[in-house]
């Protein structure tokens, strides 16, 4: 008994009739055309996982910083005498 139940004889002829439908060049551009597709998505979720990997470096690195205290605003003098004219 093979995968399943389908026997080696049953998978071979099916093979068979997969060749004689589509033909070997036909079934090697197929595979040819998977293949590149499976590399370019691996590449996009490397490409992905990278600028994932930077956007979290630069995010670390603001949250990091120092602020500085001369540009923050400081609350206004409450005893200081305003100009009323």
């Amino acid at each position: 008994m093979g995968v399943g139940g389908i026997s080696i004889w049953q998978l071979l002829i099916i093979l068979v009739i997969v060749v004689l439908l589509f033909g070997t060049k036909r079934l090697k551009n197929i595979g040819a055309d998977l293949g590149e597709a499976i590399r370019g998505f691996r590449s996009s979720m490397s490409n992905s996982d990278k600028d994932d990997d930077d956007s979290a470096t630069i995010a670390q690195s603001n949250e990091a910083r120092p602020t500085d205290s001369s540009t923050q605003s400081r609350p206004a003098d409450p005893t200081a005498k305003q100009d009323r004219s």
